[in-house]
This record gives C-alpha cells, structure tokens and sequence, in this order.
C-alpha cells in the first residue's frame, strides 16, 4: 500500500518492511556480536516496540531473555510531556546485561524518566536499541547504542506505531502525508 488513512489523516509509505527487516538483523548481528558469549536481558518498550521486539528476536543467536514494560507518554499526534509508567518492571537487573527495545526515540524524555530507575539496580550493562530516532527533536540526553534510522520530524505510524490506538498493524512504517 503506497498510502494509508488513519483516524481522519492521510499516511505515505515511509519504510517499507524489506527495508526494515534488513535494518533490524543488522541491530541484531551487531548485539549478537558485542554479547557473544554472554546472556542479555531485553526490555522492550510498549505498545510500540512489540512487532519490532518480535523481529529483532528472532535474529538473535545469543542467551537471552526479554520483558515487555509500558511507558506511556503519548495522546493523539503530541506527546503530553508526562511519562506515566502502565507496566513496570519486576525483574531484578543487578550484575545483568541490560538492553532496553524501543521502538523510536523522539525528546528523549521517556527514557530520561526510565534510566535511572534502571541504573539504580545497578546493571553490568545498559544498552539501548532504538529502530527510529528523531535526531532533531532530541531534548533529553539519551545515548542511543545502536540505532536502525534517523528520521526527521514526521509523524509516523505502522509496524507498533499508533495514531490513537490505530496503524499498529501495517507491516511498513508510513509517515503523516503533507496537507
């Protein structure tokens, strides 16, 4: 599909999944290779990162283990500024490799918020993997370790990305049409 609707706005194809899958075992073979040898714990972030955690674990050839948390801080097309945890986590991370799954990585106030109540376990490691990054949209200092695309502001959906809860389910990522 080369557009979609969502709600009452117009999508155009952005990343068609080819592209992505592609992007994403490269992510996992670069994870695969800095942990070699070791186990790792994964901590993807809900909703969205749910089809790209799914795929990105299906590349991995390392021990490991994954747990889904939900950190909320979307409505509509704006973030609300508040991050608002849904799901915690119950997990002890102390003396574990820690990599958190996050599906994009705009402010950087979601993991802001979300870090240090990690590095408080105190984790052997903590490495984030983020499939999309809105480099210029950036105002928390997050170090993204591995990142799949930098895409510029748009609003995008597809593949885990919602508009109010719809456009989770398109296997490609489409990005809001100019009006």
């Amino acid at each position: 599909m080369a557009a979609i609707t969502v709600h009452d706005k117009a999508f155009s194809i952005y990343l068609p999944e080819a592209t992505l899958q592609k992007r994403i075992r490269e992510l996992a073979d670069a994870v695969n290779t800095d942990y070699a040898g070791q186990k790792v714990y994964f901590l993807a972030i809900l909703n969205g990162s749910f089809m790209f955690a799914a795929d990105f674990f299906k590349y991995l050839t390392i021990e490991s283990e994954i747990c889904f948390i939900k950190l909320v801080s979307y409505k509509g097309l704006k973030s609300t500024g508040d991050v608002t945890t849904a799901i915690g986590l119950e997990e002890d991370l102390h003396d574990k490799n820690v990599v958190i799954l996050e599906d994009i990585i705009d402010t950087g106030k979601t993991l802001h918020f979300f870090l240090p109540q990690l590095q408080h376990q105190q984790p052997r490691s903590l490495k984030i993997v983020a499939l999309l990054h809105k480099a210029e949209m950036t105002k928390f200092d997050v170090s993204i370790d591995y990142t799949g695309f930098v895409i510029p502001n748009k609003f995008v959906v597809g593949y885990g990305l919602d508009y109010d809860g719809l456009g989770r389910n398109y296997r490609d990522i489409y990005q809001l049409a100019a009006d």
